[in-house]
């Protein structure tokens, strides 16, 4: 008598078990979809445009394709999937622009985040390439820990490093430039180099070690 009671315990405690693990199961099931659930925009705009104004100058203009505002989110940002381009302007209204394949910027710290093919242009003809770069609106300063080729038409250079920083100001652009690892640059052509020949064609080649 007392095995077979023993064995009905056994039996419940089982079944108990069992039920216990698929509804533990079922609840972790939910709190994973909570925590990787799709993020969906509160409004999408097509041919965005953003303008940035300082004492009724434009400073900065922004355009991209499309435009996603994910300002309902816990950390608001603004995605660009399609990519985008920034006109940045000085007191003399030269234009540098900046394109890249992506972008994102984070609202409550101004931060942009921008990937893919990103070319900075600036008025004077110098040109800075590398596949990620930051824009720190705030501070109005650009910078990027990622390989980088930058072309100075100035002194007809070519530098390759990882790792570059310089002010948003571009008319004060070599003042402000920090590269933290050069690997090495070349005299190019410039006119050569803008039809694509400049590497065959360098004058020479000198090698750094860094500064």
């Amino acid at each position: 008598m007392c095995n077979r009671h023993k064995h009905i315990f056994r039996d419940i405690v089982t079944v108990l078990a069992v039920a216990m693990f698929f509804s533990c199961g079922s609840n972790f099931e939910d709190v994973r979809k909570l925590n990787v659930q799709e993020r969906f925009p509160v409004g999408i705009a097509e041919d965005y445009r953003l303008i940035y104004t300082d004492s009724a100058k434009i400073k900065v203009a922004l355009t991209s394709p499309i435009s996603k505002d994910f300002s309902n989110q816990e950390f608001p940002f603004q995605e660009f999937p399609e990519g985008l381009q920034v006109e940045f302007y000085d007191d003399e209204k030269n234009k540098s622009t900046v394109t890249a394949d992506y972008g994102i910027i984070y609202q409550a710290t101004k931060m942009a985040d921008l990937q893919g093919n990103v070319v900075v242009h600036t008025h004077d003809g110098k040109k800075l390439e590398t596949p990620q770069l930051y824009w720190d609106q705030l501070n109005k300063w650009v910078f990027t820990s990622e390989r980088f080729t930058y072309t100075n038409p100035e002194d007809g250079t070519l530098m390759n490093g990882t790792g570059i920083e310089f002010s948003q100001d571009f008319e004060e652009g070599q003042r402000y430039i920090k590269a933290y690892h050069v690997d090495g640059y070349r005299d190019v052509n410039m006119e050569e180099e803008e039809n694509g020949s400049g590497a065959q064609q360098a004058d020479s080649i000198r090698e750094q070690s860094g500064t």
